[in-house]
């Protein structure tokens, strides 16, 4: 088993945890391994289905105490929260980078933007206001207000081990909602950690529940069954989305579906080229391009084609695979074997179909999950590279000839989460920015993500934003209540 020598020993938690107490699973333990190096890093508690009831019942029995706080309360357990986050940054990073193998800057880099939420809305909670209305009749008021909605089930994905917990639990934490929280399970130990951070802030038991397990489907189906669960939250696949939204419609449950993406990022033809490939670098290789808003597909004026291919063969071959506590490393691996036979299958198909191999395209040899940084020329619509999210270090290619036509290459997809444009002349970026079928659009900007904006996508990339404003009143139920009869009824 892999050791991981931490400050602060407390993190390192393996049980679940449910109604204030860490629990072994009735169906004993699963293995967490090290991506980078194959080995085993923890053996982690199986909950039965049974479990997993329990922790929605510890949550719908804290709930109503947790609302019935006030605004100032629950943001100061935020607050705390989130100093005990920036406090433990780096065994935070080590654990991350330990179980999910991103690179320990990366890692670190994580660990700030996740308790980013944590701060954003503990400075939230306290703008939930609503407003009178003036009614028609004038001895009558009307009045709007927010209630939260209860129960909350969040399930997490294993690329943002940390950031998409904060992301989803902080804000249901400010509109006074109690959560059940599923992480994936190549990734429980930074969900665990932040729970051990959380429970020494003194969150009362039951507002914060982790369940870890192997079996989705029975976890899932417990979740989205149980009437008592009124909202939930997921990030991970379109097909895994679907299958929960169809879960949720007999309870009738309220969601937010972050699903995946394919992202096109088009170079126009006077464009800053080194500015672009600085861009696609830094989105299409974070995380070894395993993002749901990475440069998925690279859309390129013919005008500055092969310039723009020639930039980026130079940056991409400069890159640094290896494990992630290596601080020279630049790449991690890619999660488990399966991700890297996928990638491979993609790659090969495109070779198939004609795409121009310029460097990479093998996954590296050894030990874990590595896949070499990829550049695919010359790719057209009809591969899968194109058509589908990739989740790997491969940046595939594509010509185009004319503002309209990158346009319509771009939106050639059902999904619509993010994209990304560069070019000089601001009236055509407009132009373009407005045209793309997204929820997301950076110009000239590949790190598009904050707390303070509404993270999300259209079409089947899922609906609901996290983050900002709307993050919070997605968790919030809206309230009209009628006054009436307010002439004459005072002394």
């Amino acid at each position: 088993m892999t050791s991981l020598n931490l400050q602060h020993a407390s993190l390192w938690q393996t049980r679940a945890h449910i109604r204030g107490r860490w629990l072994d699973g009735d169906n004993g333990f699963f293995d967490v391994t090290d991506p980078a190096g194959g080995g085993l890093v923890a053996r982690v508690a199986e909950l039965s289905p049974a479990q997993v009831r329990s922790a929605v019942d510890a949550a719908a029995e804290a709930q109503p105490a947790w609302a019935a706080l006030s605004a100032d309360a629950r943001a100061d357990f935020l607050q705390a929260w989130y100093a005990k986050v920036k406090e433990h940054r780096e065994d935070l990073a080590r654990l991350m980078t330990l179980e999910q193998g991103k690179p320990l800057g990366e890692a670190r880099a994580e660990i700030d933007y996740a308790a980013s939420y944590i701060r954003w809305y503990a400075e939230e909670a306290r703008r939930i206001v609503g407003e009178l209305i003036s009614l028609p009749q004038n001895d009558r008021a009307g009045l709007v207000s927010y209630t939260p909605v209860g129960v909350v089930a969040a399930i997490t994905p294993w690329n943002f081990p940390s950031a998409m917990i904060t992301r989803k639990v902080a804000p249901a934490l400010a509109a006074g909602c109690s959560v059940v929280l599923k992480p994936a399970a190549e990734t429980p130990l930074s969900a665990l950690a932040l729970m051990a951070l959380a429970e020494e802030c003194g969150i009362a038991p039951g507002v914060i529940n982790v369940v870890t397990g192997t079996d989705a489907p029975a976890i899932g189906e417990v979740l989205t069954g149980d009437p008592r669960v009124r909202k939930l939250s997921f990030t991970g696949s379109t097909r895994v989305g679907k299958a929960l939204m169809r879960a949720c419609t007999d309870t009738m449950k309220r969601t937010s579906m972050e699903l995946g993406g394919n992202a096109p990022l088009i170079v126009l033809d006077d464009a800053d080229l080194d500015l672009a490939v600085a861009g696609t670098l830094a989105s299409k290789f974070r995380n070894a391009g395993q993002t749901c808003i990475c440069a998925n597909r690279l859309l390129v004026h013919e005008a500055v084609y092969e310039r723009f291919l020639d930039k980026l063969v130079a940056a991409v071959s400069g890159m640094t695979p290896g494990s992630g506590f290596d601080e020279q490393t630049t790449l991690g691996p890619l999660i488990h074997r399966r991700a890297l036979e996928s990638v491979q299958a993609k790659v090969q198909d495109a070779l198939a179909q004609g795409a121009r191999l310029l460097t990479g395209g093998q996954a590296i040899e050894g030990q874990g999950c590595f896949f070499q940084p990829t550049v695919l020329a010359d790719v057209n619509v009809s591969m899968q590279v194109f058509r589908e999210e990739i989740f790997g270090p491969v940046a595939p290619v594509t010509r185009f000839a004319c503002d309209r036509e990158a346009v319509a290459l771009a939106n050639d997809t059902p999904f619509g989460l993010a994209a990304y444009v560069f070019g000089k002349d601001t009236g055509r970026l407009w132009q373009i920015s407005q045209s793309l079928a997204y929820g997301m659009v950076g110009v000239n900007e590949t790190a598009i993500s904050s707390a303070q904006i509404p993270f999300g996508g259209v079409k089947e990339s899922g609906h609901g934003r996290e983050g900002a404003r709307q993050g919070l009143m997605d968790y919030l139920d809206t309230r009209y209540t009628c006054l009436g009869n307010l002439i004459g009824q005072g002394a």
